[in-house]
């Protein structure tokens, strides 16, 4: 599929007054869009699973029938790492599908000028080519334990597609590379690489262990993106983008999962031995996107630096523990 370059440019009056929607605005992604978009005058309405189940069309109706928003950005989503992804792969398929589906069958249906989807880079085949590029989503089936996960996700690509070709509506679909910052889920049932390797090495620092215990072999790599970044480049597209084409935002940069651990270990303080457990899954054996369409597109590029944003991540953990191991979902 074609895609046509665009000269950026940012309208600063955009969102002044604009009426939006986020769902998963309470989330980690969600309140660094939201905090963009209030900072640039948006009226953002932000809805909670505890009122509005989005996996229930009519309750969906219900919320955009009341707040008739002018854009829509979706960032609600059930999601976790290996071990959850190994236990609750049903939901993740059917939640996260639920989700998609109605949020634009709603969006259609109320008028929305511009909705917005995010999926996931767990949508791409096992080993694609690397950097991954747009094009490579339909090569092959993605990583076993991200499968349900990333069909679920990749379906509202379709669903964007074939609702812009019939009816006209706009909506984007945007991917992110694996997300870490402040305000991450730090709870181990649904924790992340990074958010995992810092708990384990601040408990082992104050439980006085001189080794940690890891999942795989380390020989993985992933791509990182702060969130802030991940937020930004949501916020440039949703004004300055609208063809049917998904668009991957990463860094272009992409990092060893022993590599990893020994620097989450040294921002943390962990000096004891990093012990990797070969019986457990590595996951995909590489991740790190090509960021040239969404820069060339409604220019986004990465300016955090990786040691920057890891150490702000251990900082705010470190302050806010409660807080990041209560969050399960």
């Amino acid at each position: 599929m074609e895609w046509t370059s665009v000269r950026f440019r940012v309208m600063t009056d955009h969102w002044t007054d604009r009426r939006v929607l986020v769902t998963g605005g309470a989330g980690f992604l969600g309140r660094a869009v939201v905090n963009r978009l209030e900072e640039s005058g948006a009226r953002v309405v932000v809805p909670r699973s505890a009122s509005v189940d989005l996996r229930d069309r009519r309750a969906t109706a219900e919320l955009f029938a009341t707040e008739r928003p002018e854009t829509v950005i979706h960032l609600a989503a059930r999601v976790g790492g290996i071990g959850y992804n190994q236990i609750h792969p049903a939901e993740l398929y059917l939640d996260n599908l639920l989700m998609g589906t109605y949020v634009v069958e709603e969006a259609r249906a109320h008028g929305v000028a511009k909705t917005v989807l995010v999926g996931t880079v767990c949508s791409y085949p096992k080993e694609p080519p690397v950097p991954f590029r747009e094009e490579s989503l339909w090569d092959g089936y993605p990583e076993e334990t991200n499968a349900p996960y990333g069909i679920a996700k990749l379906a509202q690509l379709v669903h964007a597609q074939t609702v812009r070709e019939q009816y006209g509506q706009s909506v984007i679909y945007l991917i992110p590379t694996n997300l870490y910052g402040p305000g991450d889920k730090f709870n181990p049932a649904v924790s992340h690489v990074i958010p995992a390797l810092i708990k384990k090495c601040i408990d082992a620092i104050e439980a006085g262990a001189d080794h940690i215990e890891l999942w795989g072999t380390g020989s993985a790599s992933r791509e990182f993106l702060y969130v802030d970044d991940a937020a930004r480049g949501i916020v440039l597209a949703a004004e300055a983008y609208d063809q049917p084409e998904p668009v991957n935002l990463g860094t272009d940069h992409e990092v060893p999962i022993r590599e990893l651990a020994e620097l989450v270990a040294a921002a943390t303080g962990f000096e004891g031995d990093l012990r990797w457990d070969a019986s457990k899954p590595d996951g995909q054996p590489r991740r790190r996107v090509d960021n040239s369409r969404a820069r060339q597109l409604f220019g986004f590029e990465a300016d955090t630096p990786f040691d920057r944003g890891l150490a702000a991540t251990v900082e705010w953990y470190l302050e806010h523990r409660a807080e990041a191991e209560a969050r399960d979902h």
